[in-house]
């Protein structure tokens, strides 16, 4: 029988999991835009939400904000 602690853990991780995934995904697109701006001069973002609209600095902070939390993931790179 599991027991409410373990049914809370697998909660947990499932809510990190989907964080994690989210993050990951809004970093790819950052990353995507990079490129087409590196290869075309072509900034997607600014296509589809405006230069510099508010919408497209919530999305840079976003994609900002991923970057770093991704740093996190070096440290379960580890052999532990």
């Amino acid at each position: 029988m599991t027991g409410p602690a373990e049914i809370n853990y697998c909660k947990e991780v499932k809510k990190m999991k989907m964080l994690n995934g989210i993050v990951l995904a809004i970093a790819i697109i950052g990353c995507v835009n990079w490129g087409l701006i590196a290869l075309f001069e072509w900034d997607l973002v600014a296509f589809l939400f405006g230069t510099m609209s508010m919408l497209s600095k919530i999305v840079y902070g976003l994609v900002g904000l991923s970057g770093l939390y991704l740093l996190t993931f070096y440290s379960k790179l580890s052999d532990h």
